[in-house]
């Protein structure tokens, strides 16, 4: 059966490792007969600015929020992309999540908990893919650092949103890294694509 696969882009250079990512993601998930909801986030000049009125739950939001937030919901995939800065996403995704990842939307609250706040998934997802790029070491980001990107995306968001199948994969060293291993980290990468999405014989 066909899917609805939704691919967020974070990073401001089009020329970058990251755009190269989205372009083989994008084109692999067409490949595979699948449809593709795509944001680059930069170019598109997305505000990751949260006004305090959007903050509430049952809030009237702006449009483009709106169409986000209902992409987010109809998809059956996801897939972010987004190099590590600081251990974090950039600040225009860190937005993105803000407001689109919304209560109501993404996840909610179990009625009548004591304060825990005990998450329900509200998303049709059955799968999220996170694709970083880095210039630390993986061992060093690991045993230094603590991998925070992988709290963030896998316990923080995803696993509180209860999306069952979590994939991540981190490309480095990006700053010294040759055509020769950048092809080989594309075709890596049209390797998951087509594990996590596989593609369709329609029959004629």
């Amino acid at each position: 059966m066909s899917m609805t696969i939704l691919v967020i882009l974070a990073h401001p250079d089009s020329g970058s490792f990251n755009h190269a990512l989205a372009e083989t993601v994008c084109s692999t998930i067409k490949a595979n007969n699948h449809q593709v909801i795509f944001h680059d986030l930069y170019k598109e000049d997305f505000d990751p600015i949260i006004p305090a009125d959007e903050i509430f739950r049952n809030t009237n939001l702006p449009p483009v929020i709106s169409e986000h937030c209902r992409e987010l919901q109809d998809a059956d995939g996801i897939v972010i992309i987004h190099p590590n800065w600081w251990g974090q996403p950039p600040a225009i995704l860190k937005g993105w999540i803000d407001r689109v990842i919304r209560p109501g939307i993404a996840y909610e609250f179990q009625e009548g908990d004591t304060g825990e706040g005990v998450p329900i998934g509200l998303l049709k997802a059955q799968s999220a893919i996170v694709l970083n790029t880095s210039n630390t070491q993986q061992d060093r980001e690991i045993n230094v650092f603590g991998d925070p990107l992988e709290a963030i995306w896998k316990n923080c968001i995803f696993g509180l949103c209860e999306i069952p199948k979590f994939y991540r994969r981190m490309f480095s060293i990006i700053v010294t890294s040759d055509l020769k291993e950048r092809t080989q980290w594309l075709r890596e990468t049209e390797t998951l694509i087509n594990q996590v999405y596989p593609g369709i014989n329609w029959r004629k």
